[in-house]
């Protein structure tokens, strides 16, 4: 009999338009580009597609979400909230149109009777979402390493296979059409340096 095998689902929501509110998104870029996952971990860049994941969601056995929270802290502090306390954004404000997107997602879910079993948020404290095609903000984009190691210690925790990529290793981008960070943020940048 094969050894039951979670499926596991990490996960980055926001919208890269709008500064920091792309953090969840850059962070599980970052994440893709650094580690390599057992073949039961799904790596996903969820952007704004709110009840879109559902889907996803509900086949996920565990389940880490990056996302910008706005939990009145010092910009670039990162939180983790695990389990129940996960839909509750625990002393969050709602910033955006997908946060209350993602809450609808976790209870549609729940309704389907496919609730993850383990759950966590990595959220980062925004400086800025107002600058619309700016890049991430340097205390959110600082933070993205330590973020990852988080999301490391979560999924061993777990018992869940991930390992470092090696140094130059070529890894196939998990953004496409010229939205990954290197060349979206870089040329939000060079913009912002012409005017």
């Amino acid at each position: 009999m094969a050894e039951w095998k979670p499926k596991v689902l990490v996960l980055g929501i926001g919208n890269i338009l709008w500064a920091d509110e792309g953090f969840g998104v850059r962070a599980v870029e970052a994440f893709h580009q650094a580690y390599k996952v057992a073949d039961n971990v799904t790596i996903l860049d969820g952007g704004t597609q709110g009840l879109y994941l559902v889907h996803y969601v509900t086949e996920a056995d565990y389940l880490i979400v990056f996302d910008a929270i706005d939990y009145g802290l010092v910009p670039g502090t990162l939180k983790l909230v695990r389990d129940d306390e996960v839909p509750k954004f625990t002393g969050a404000k709602k910033m955006s149109l997908h946060q209350t997107g993602f809450q609808e997602v976790l209870s549609a879910a729940d309704l389907m009777g496919g609730y993850p079993e383990r759950l966590a948020l990595i959220g980062c404290q925004p400086v800025d979402l107002e600058d619309w095609g700016g890049p991430v903000t340097e205390p959110v984009r600082a933070v993205i390493p330590q973020a990852l190691a988080v999301a490391v210690d979560l999924l061993r925790e777990w018992g869940i296979g991930v390992e470092a990529r090696a140094p130059g290793e070529i890894v196939p981008p998990l953004l496409e059409n010229d939205i990954d960070f290197e060349r979206y943020e870089r040329r939000a940048e060079s913009v912002a340096h012409l005017s």
